[in-house]
């Protein structure tokens, strides 16, 4: 069998460690899906090359953050399909519920694993969970970057002012792994146990629950991909207006690693369509993003107030005794009850769909600074928020979004003014102008 290679600079090893008997296991956590995937493609080719069978493993955590019914349901939905495509490819798929920490090294170690494939995630609690579950294990256990293009630990080995001192790194690494995906291949080496009856009653009956606004998994991202490589990549540039359906809506997906993004930036690359709108989406979905992995990996503080520049700190510090016209409670917030009705739609919109629109989410966020009394709250209230109802909560671009529009995160000093200092202000006029924008308000009073 023709092993796929995958670039050694994607593979961080955790642990050398001592191969066991039994088989591989890709441990599958941040990207959820068979196609595309590196860690998935890395774990095969060490099964191969050692003559073992491959297993896929995931745990189900009974909690991780303020994720809700509404994440699990889309994960679990997902997930369904990773156990029904893996098994083409006879390879098997185990699903754990508990606390990764405690629950993954008592079901590996029970396997033998030869070999342990990790995905990479920036975030604190999962770095807990791969350090926690990596000590607990005697074999070698090997991280892949298969979320970003460029590896994030290869695209810059610090913290980046902004996108202007990351932008140049990225692209001149961007040819080198921004490459056609090999094919899975189906497995030679069958997996004999039989996985337990707890493990699949587990995943059909969890993914039970209230209907989502948008279908999870991989066949569902490429469909969402697809109509907006037909209908929506031309008017990228119309994105800034949230009337005007110009954007991907691929964010869930790429959170929960349903889609890859190299393989979308491919298929975007290539369509024709005009170049402004090709270059701007790419901006969008390669810099952006990795830049956001970027800071959450060199930047433990990445949700809170000791995670934005200095400069924001010190201006928002000389202005925190500034008058406020409101001062909303976290009740209030959350039920958009405030005096502005476009900032109320917003948040209605979030609760209702899981979605709100990028652009629109700035002034949202920057709202919560202007009308709490701290911008350590305002920064809280928009991580609750936004983990809480957003599919794509609890992400690095979530957390570099809110810290973008409430502390100047990779962005410069402006004009000062009261409450924001020399932090970007935005006010609701603009939006207010735009065609259609008093029925989207209407429709989400």
């Amino acid at each position: 069998m023709k092993f796929n290679p995958v670039d050694p600079r994607r593979l961080t090893v955790l642990k050398p460690g001592a191969p066991g008997s039994g088989p591989v296991l890709y441990w599958m956590s941040r990207d959820q899906r068979v196609s595309d995937n590196w860690a998935l493609i890395h774990a095969q080719n060490e099964a191969v090359k050692k003559g073992r069978p491959l297993a896929v493993v995931f745990c189900l955590a009974p909690r991780f953050g303020e994720a809700s019914r509404r994440h699990y349901d889309f994960m679990l939905g997902g997930l369904r399909e990773v156990e029904e495509r893996l098994r083409r490819f006879d390879i098997a798929f185990r699903l754990f519920t508990g606390d990764p920490v405690v629950t993954l090294p008592r079901e590996l170690t029970k396997l033998d694993p030869a070999l342990v494939v990790c995905d990479f995630d920036p975030l604190r609690e999962k770095i807990r969970w791969r350090a926690a579950v990596t000590a607990a294990l005697s074999c070698p256990v090997v991280e892949v970057d298969a979320h970003n293009i460029v590896p994030a630990r290869i695209a810059s080995p610090k913290k980046e002012y902004a996108a202007a001192t990351f932008r140049p790194k990225l692209n001149r690494l961007l040819a080198e792994f921004l490459l056609p995906f090999p094919k899975l291949k189906k497995h030679p080496v069958p997996f004999t146990a039989t996985p337990a009856d707890r493990d699949t009653a587990t995943l059909n009956a969890a993914s039970a629950g209230p209907a989502l606004t948008m279908a999870p998994g991989e066949k569902a991202a490429w469909k969402r991909l697809e109509r907006f490589l037909k209908s929506g990549l031309a008017r990228y540039g119309e994105r800034n207006d949230p009337t005007a359906d110009a954007t991907s809506g691929l964010s869930p997906y790429l959170h929960f690693g349903q889609i890859s993004a190299q393989a979308a930036a491919l298929a975007i690359r290539d369509y024709p369509a005009p170049t402004a709108a090709v270059e701007a989406f790419l901006e969008q979905l390669i810099v952006r993003r990795e830049l956001a992995d970027n800071f959450c990996l060199y930047q433990p503080h990445y949700d809170s107030f000791d995670g934005i520049p200095a400069w924001a700190q010190k201006t928002l510090n000389d202005h925190r005794a500034d008058k406020r016209l409101y001062r909303y409670t976290s009740t209030t917030w959350e039920q958009a009850t405030t005096h502005d009705d476009l900032w109320n739609a917003a948040q209605r919109e979030l609760i209702a769909t899981g979605a709100m629109h990028g652009y629109l989410r700035m002034y949202w966020a920057k709202k919560l600074l202007e009308w709490s009394a701290t911008p350590e709250e305002a920064i809280a209230t928009a991580v609750y928020l936004n983990d809480r109802y957003a599919l794509d909560g609890r992400d690095p671009n979530g957390y570099a979004g809110i810290l973008w529009s409430i502390g100047g995160l990779h962005d410069r000093p402006w004009f000062v003014r009261p409450i924001f200092g020399a932090v970007r202000y935005m006010g609701g006029a603009a939006f207010r102008k735009k065609p259609g924008m008093r029925g989207h308000i209407k429709k989400w009073s």
